[in-house]
C-alpha cells in the first residue's frame, strides 16, 4: 500500500511539472479534483479473521493457501491448534488466540471457558495457558462469550490479565451490549472491533453477500473487520471473491487497525516484506519533498482552498506512513455461535486507526 502511494505522488508530481507550464490554470481545478480521489481510492483497509482453526486440518489448511494478510483465530485446547499456528506464523501470517468465553444461552463449551464468576485467578491461569498453548499470537478475540463479554466485572478481569502481555482484544461483538472496550479503560490494552460476520448462514451465496457488505462497510468508513469460519462454504466463497477484490481494497492484519506500535514476539513477515520495498527513510522523505512541491505549484496555479484540501491529505499520508513503520520495527467446529448483534463503535480505544483519506 506504502509502495503504491508514493508511486502515485512521483506520478502525479510529474504531471503537475506539466500543468504548471503547458496546461491553463482552468483545467488544474479538475484535475485536483481526480487527485483527490485517487488518493481516497487507495485508502479503503479490509481485515477478514477466520475463526476456530485447530480441529479441521483439511478444511484450515486451505485458508492457508489463501493470501497471507488472512489472519486466523486458534482454540487453544483444539487437537491441532499448536501446529495450526505454527504453520501459519511460518508464512507470515497473524495469529490470534480464540479465547473461548460463556455465552448466556446453553451449548457445549470448550475447555477452560471463561465465566463472569471466576476469580482473577482462574482468568489469568487460563489466559496464561492458552498463550502456551497458541504459539506466536499477538492478538485475542473471544469464542463465543455473550455472557461474559456483555459482563463488566468479568471482562475487568480478562483486561487486567491481558494487561501483563503485548496481545491486543478484537471483540467479536457477540452480542450487543459487550462491555469489552469499557473493560479495557486504564489499561493498556487495545481493542478492535468485528463490523461483520461472514457466516452466520452457510450457504456460499450469503457468505459473498456479507463479503459484499464488508468491502461496502470499508469504502465508507476506511476499514472493517470481518470475521468468518473455516467451512467449506466460506472458503469457496472466499476463493471466489478475493479472486476479483477491487483494487482499492487492500487486505490488512487486524494489528494494522491499531492505532499504536505493539510489540510482539516477532514482526509480521508479510509487514517486513512490505517495509523491504520502501523503507521508512526513503517513503517519508519522498512524501516530505513531494508536499512541499504540491505547496509550491498550488500557490502559483490554483485557489488556495483547494491546495490547502491537497495538502491535508497528503500530511495525514505522510502521519500514517510514519505510524506503520513503526508498528512494523518496534472445536470441532460449532456452527451455533450466539447470536450476533453489529453495532457502530464509538466507545473508548475502538477501531482507532491511522487517518483515513
Amino acid at each position: 500500500m506504502q509502495y503504491l502511494l508514493i508511486k502515485y505522488v512521483n506520478s502525479f508530481t510529474l504531471l503537475f511539472g506539466i500543468l504548471r507550464f503547458r496546461m491553463p490554470k482552468l483545467w488544474v481545478l479538475p484535475f485536483i479534483t481526480i487527485l483527490l480521489f485517487t488518493l481516497n481510492a487507495h485508502a479503503t483497509r479490509l481485515a477478514i479473521v477466520i475463526d476456530d482453526f485447530g480441529y479441521r486440518i483439511h478444511n484450515e489448511n486451505k485458508i492457508l493457501q489463501m493470501s497471507a494478510a488472512i489472519s486466523i483465530a486458534v482454540l487453544p485446547d483444539s487437537p491441532y491448534g499448536r501446529e495450526m499456528a505454527q504453520k501459519a506464523y511460518k508464512q507470515g501470517r497473524e495469529v490470534l488466540i480464540h479465547l473461548p468465553m460463556a455465552p448466556i444461552s446453553k451449548q457445549p463449551l470448550e475447555k477452560n471457558t471463561l465465566h463472569p464468576s471466576m476469580s482473577s485467578e482462574e482468568v489469568e491461569d487460563i489466559i496464561h495457558g492458552a498463550i502456551k498453548k497458541v504459539p506466536h499470537a499477538i492478538g485475542i478475540n473471544n469464542h463465543m462469550g455473550s455472557a461474559m463479554t456483555s459482563n463488566l466485572t468479568g471482562m475487568k478481569k480478562v483486561m487486567n490479565a491481558l494487561s501483563q502481555y503485548h496481545l491486543y482484544f478484537l471483540d467479536s461483538v457477540t452480542i450487543g451490549n459487550t462491555q469489552v472496550t469499557k473493560a479495557s479503560i486504564g489499561t493498556p490494552v487495545q481493542v478492535l472491533r468485528r463490523n461483520i460476520f461472514l457466516d452466520d448462514i452457510q450457504t456460499e451465496a450469503e457468505t459473498l453477500h456479507q463479503l459484499n457488505r464488508a468491502i461496502a462497510l470499508a469504502r465508507k468508513q476506511g476499514h472493517a473487520i470481518a470475521i468468518g469460519h473455516p467451512y467449506p462454504t466460506t472458503i469457496r466463497a472466499l476463493q471466489q471473491r478475493l479472486a476479483t477484490l477491487p483494487d482499492d481494497i487492500e487486505l490488512v492484519t487486524p494489528s494494522m487497525l491499531l492505532n499504536h506500535s505493539l510489540t510482539s514476539k516477532r514482526s509480521n513477515s508479510l509487514t517486513k516484506q512490505k517495509c523491504m520495498k520502501s523503507p521508512e527513510t526513503k517513503s517519508v522523505t519522498v512524501l516530505e519533498s513531494k508536499l512541499d512541491y504540491f505547496r509550491m505549484v498550488g500557490e502559483t496555479l490554483v485557489p488556495g482552498a483547494i491546495v490547502d484540501a491537497l495538502s491535508q491529505r497528503l500530511e495525514k499520508l505522510q502521519n500514517r506512513t510514519s505510524k506503520q513503520e513503526k508498528l512494523h520495527n518496534t472445536g470441532h467446529l460449532r456452527p451455533q455461535k450466539d447470536k450476533t448483534i453489529e453495532n457502530k463503535t464509538d466507545a473508548h480505544k475502538e477501531m482507532s486507526v491511522c487517518p483515513d483519506f
